[in-house]
Parts: structure tokens; sequence; C-alpha cells
């Protein structure tokens, strides 16, 4: 891997799985809405290929992408992959013919998309398969047991290194350490949904990461004016400024901001860099109160 030095270091979720806090979320390189292949194929095998060159090591994905075209794509620009590489993947929903993510939590279904990511990926096991469980953006209350027991049981095949979970509560964490241990959660978090807060300390104590999406997804169009003023004041985009509030937030919070684009990535990779002052955080915080 490039030894480029990217913001927030890296985190090691387990002895064998260290990653730059810096990653990338591969959504976007599926067509519109997440669905069929994208207008310009080489630019997201170029983007791919950037990642990588600046040193990121932290690929989230999903076989339901497209379906099937975002990890072909990876595939394409990657393999064989890097030493040191991680790509985190995800189970629990499918896409239908209207685009839409009924979720696929049976079985037979969690079975059949562990080996769709592992055949279109190229890979015999995957590091980090996330089970997805609530809905867009918060979790649906009840056990989770059934379908957690299944990805542990093939992790113990060997088709699994490690688990974890996206959009749940803590109850539902407990509950699945109790089966399996969880190595990250995924779940609906930025600067003004801060609905999570005591749960990120809860897992920092754990050594478990915790991997927000949606940095900018969710905000009243008031919300959105403060950032943009904090964002304006620093000379700033507010994206740089909603990456970098994430990195300083918690030690054990992961970055997976996606694009399609190059001088995007190099974008959202310098602005994470960006320092927040005492007095910059502190208006930040305002935002959520």
């Amino acid at each position: 891997m490039a030894s480029t030095t990217l913001p927030g270091g890296a985190f090691s979720m387990t002895g064998d799985l260290a990653v730059t806090r810096m990653g990338y979320g591969a959504m976007q390189l599926a067509g519109p809405h997440v669905f069929g292949p994208p207008a310009d194929r080489d630019a997201a095998v170029a983007v791919l290929r950037e990642a990588i060159a600046l040193g990121i090591t932290h690929i989230d994905t999903s076989d339901y992408y497209g379906p099937h075209v975002t990890n072909q794509i990876i595939r394409e620009a990657l393999h064989p992959y890097p030493a040191g590489l991680h790509i985190v993947t995800k189970v629990g929903a499918l896409r239908d013919a209207e685009g839409g993510w009924p979720p696929a939590l049976a079985p037979d279904q969690l079975r059949q998309a562990v080996h769709d990511n592992l055949d279109n990926l190229g890979l015999a096991a995957l590091d980090v398969v996330n089970l997805r469980v609530g809905g867009l953006d918060s979790p649906t209350p009840g056990s989770i047991a059934g379908p957690f027991s299944v990805l542990a049981q093939l992790q113990q095949e060997g088709l699994i290194r490690h688990l974890g979970l996206s959009t749940v509560n803590a109850q539902q964490i407990a509950e699945a350490q109790s089966i399996a241990p969880v190595v990250c959660v995924q779940n609906f978090y930025n600067v003004a949904n801060r609905a999570d807060d005591e749960l990120i300390g809860s897992l920092a104590a754990q050594g478990i990461a915790y991997v927000p999406y949606f940095p900018l997804g969710g905000f009243s169009p008031l919300q959105s004016g403060e950032l943009d003023s904090v964002a304006a004041r620093l000379g700033a985009t507010p994206m740089a400024v909603a990456l970098a509030w994430l990195l300083q937030r918690s030690p054990n919070i992961l970055l997976i901001p996606g694009t399609a684009s190059v001088a995007h990535l190099r974008e959202n990779v310098t602005g994470a860099a960006l320092a927040l002052s005492g007095d910059d955080l502190a208006e930040l915080d305002r935002i959520a109160s």
C-alpha cells in the first residue's frame, strides 16, 4: 500500500485487522439510485485505484449495490488485492425490480448473499460482513439472534473472518455479542444527528469501530445553515467540516464517504484533515441542541 499519511491515522478492529480511519464507501459506483451500471465504468475504476494510491485501506461495499455491479467493478479495478487492503461488505437486504431495498434476512438469503459477495469480489473469505437489520436511518427494535447466528455459522465455516452490525441499537449489539464477537457498528450519525453519542462511547471503551453513514444526511435547513456558516468562516466546505468533526469526535470513528469522482475523493481526504478548534467544536455541537 502507499505510504501517504491520511487524516485520522489507523484503527485496529482486531489484531489482524487494522484499517485507515479515512476509508472509502463504494455505493456511488453503481448507476443512478445505486441501481444498474454506472454511466462511466472507467471513471469508477479510476476512483478505486486512486483510493489505493492515496493509502486508503478500508473499502465499504455490498453486493446489493447495483446489485452485483459495485463489487464487480471493485474486482476489475483492484484484484489481485494489495496487501493490507480490507473490504467490508454487508448483507441483510436485496434489490427488487423497482429498485427498492426489501429486507433479506432468511438463512438461505444470508448464505446466498455471502456467496454472492465472495464470487463477485473474487475472494475466498470476506474480511468483515455487517448484518444490516434496521431501516434507512434508524434501528428496528427486536431480536437479531436468528440472522446473526447464520453469519456466525458462516464465520465458523471460514467464509467470514469478522462480523459487524448495521443500523442497530445497544440491546441488539449486546445480543449479537452473546453469539460472536462484533468488530464494528455502522449506523446513521453526523454532527446534526447525535442519537448514538452514548453508544459511540460505549463501543470505544470496548475497542469496537463505529462507522457513521450519511455524514451530511438528515440536516434541517437551519442546521445546514449553521454548518455552512462554520465552513465559510474556516474557508472550507461543509463536507470537510462534517468529516473533520467526525474524526475528532471519537478515535473509534471510521469514515466511509462515497463518491464517483477522483477529484471529489481527493477533496474528501484533504477536507477530513481540517483541524477544528475548541470553539469550532463547541459551535458545531450546538447544531444538534
